[in-house]
């Protein structure tokens, strides 16, 4: 397992919030994958509530009640990040994503075996927003919720601090403001 993860960043893309915090990859954490091996991990990290299934939904969705992990089991799965026409990345088995909440995903590719497991910090109970469904009366809820949800205290793969979260400026120093901003005048609900 290396010891930094890859990262990705995205602001807002059109209606969909993403982050002020980057996507982690932790590349071959879980050397050769397994189901069984991705959840312990998970659960020794505390990221519970975990469930097993052959890749992710395959629409641009985000989460606005919990930051989510995903664990490649088996096989790979490409996911596009950030909304439509944004980046595209390949998990293998043995991988983990860490998404932060309002990030937008989808599975674009997968190998006939894939099999992902996913968690949330401290079991939270996650909800589903696709990206095609906002309107902005939710996507300003869903920012406003996004925005004052705690950095979990454990990475789910190293267990350690989140350091790629909670090293950079606070929100008041990033231009997320700018952002609330710009979704206070535009409510017109």
């Amino acid at each position: 397992m290396s010891n930094a993860p890859e990262t990705y960043q995205s602001g807002p893309n059109g209606m969909i919030p993403n982050s002020r915090f980057p996507l982690l990859i932790h590349r071959n954490a879980v050397p050769g994958g397994g189901e069984k091996a991705v959840r312990q991990l998970f659960q020794k990290h505390g990221w519970l509530n975990n469930w097993s299934y052959p890749g992710i939904y395959t629409y641009g969705h985000f989460h606005s009640t919990t930051h989510e992990c995903l664990g490649c089991a088996a096989g790979f799965m490409e996911i596009e990040i950030f909304g439509m026409g944004g980046t595209r990345v390949r998990v293998d088995a043995g991988d983990v994503i860490v998404m932060p909440a309002g990030v937008s995903h989808a599975m674009t590719d997968n190998s006939d075996d894939v099999l992902m497991v996913g968690g949330y910090p401290d079991g939270r109970e996650w909800d589903n927003l696709p990206d095609d469904s906002l309107t902005p009366r939710s996507r300003y809820l869903a920012a406003k919720l996004i925005m004052s949800l705690p950095i979990p205290s454990r990475d789910p793969v190293t267990g350690g601090a989140m350091r790629e979260w909670l090293d950079l400026p606070s929100s008041v120093d990033s231009g997320w403001n700018d952002y609330r901003d710009t979704l206070d005048s535009e409510r017109d609900w």
